[in-house]
């Protein structure tokens, strides 16, 4: 089955060629496009994509706001912020407000289409920066090292290659358990944080306030 993608981006040029590369992927179907937040919003207030790709630097509504409003939808996509700067305060109020992690506009079409599909399956997407930030402050001694955040060790291995973007059949290779046990390290992790999802559980580690 496809991933029903939808992208968001004010200029002409570079979402006709998103959806063009996008578009030429076996396993994606872009389902539509927009030049604003609002006119996105209402394109999709009735659930018909999977992923949204989201230009943060937005007329009339920011990306960011956008996003939130996607984010409160009965039954929101996954957004993947694109972004000209690899700006860490931008990216981490994108990723607040529900974005899944981001991509820079410069990337590679094949990186493009690996976020997209990542995002697609549950994970999160992070930049070389913010994943070093968020996995020094997920190791012992940490943000998420702390000892009043209740996490052992393991759960903090766990922490640490959730806030790389991995899944969990990834963390569970990386750890040589069953998947089982990952799904259940994932559900204690977000419950000791007292998070909602896998990408505020990232933002808790790096010690940011996280939108419920």
């Amino acid at each position: 089955m496809s991933t029903r993608v939808f992208v968001v981006d004010d200029h002409p040029v570079f979402r006709d060629g998103l959806v063009a590369l996008l578009g030429s992927v076996e396993d994606l179907d872009v389902v539509g496009a927009a030049g604003d937040g609002p006119e996105a919003i209402e394109a999709l207030s009735d659930g018909c994509a999977d992923v949204v790709l989201m230009d943060l630097n937005l007329p009339t509504m920011s990306g960011i706001e956008a996003t939130a409003r996607l984010a409160a939808l009965p039954d929101p996509p996954a957004v993947l912020a694109v972004t000209m700067v690899d700006d860490d305060d931008t990216v981490l109020a994108a990723m607040r407000a529900g974005a899944r992690g981001y991509v820079l506009k410069g990337s590679v079409g094949a990186e493009i289409v690996a976020a997209v599909r990542t995002v697609a399956a549950g994970g999160a997407v992070f930049g070389a920066g913010v994943a070093t930030q968020v996995l020094a402050l997920a190791s012992p001694g940490g943000g998420a090292g702390r000892e009043d955040d209740g996490l052992t060790e393991r759960e903090r291995e766990v922490l640490a290659l959730l806030a790389e973007g991995a899944n969990n059949a990834q963390i569970a290779r990386a750890l040589g358990v069953s998947l089982k046990t990952v799904q259940n390290y994932v559900s204690r992790i977000l419950d000791k944080l007292q998070v909602s999802d896998r990408t505020q559980a990232a933002l808790k580690a790096r010690g940011r306030p996280s939108s419920r």
